[in-house]
């Protein structure tokens, strides 16, 4: 699957709330280290579309990158098959 099918999945999935992940590699104090961090949250898919392609559209962000997930309220996210989650590999790393 394509990075555009995993967003439109996300924008269009079910669940209430829009959450977008920004997951990146920064540098401290000369050790790389993997960041993932939620960046924007709404129960407003248009709202969430939008904000995702401003993130992603903006070349300052052209090092991060970003993922859109439906999410249900009042849930045990890790209960789910899948939940709001980046991999940072070890490759990413060095």
């Amino acid at each position: 699957m394509e990075y555009d099918q995993y967003v439109e999945l996300g924008l269009n999935g079910e669940a209430p709330l829009k959450l977008i992940l920004c997951g990146n590699v920064e540098n401290k104090n000369d050790c790389n280290v993997g960041v993932v961090a939620v960046v924007y949250a709404t129960t407003d898919k248009k709202l969430a579309e939008e904000k995702m392609k401003a993130l992603i559209n903006n070349k300052e962000n052209s090092d991060k990158y970003y993922m859109v997930y439906s999410v249900p309220l009042n849930t045990d996210l890790t209960t789910l098959d899948h939940y709001p989650s980046i991999e940072i590999t070890k490759e990413d790393l060095l």
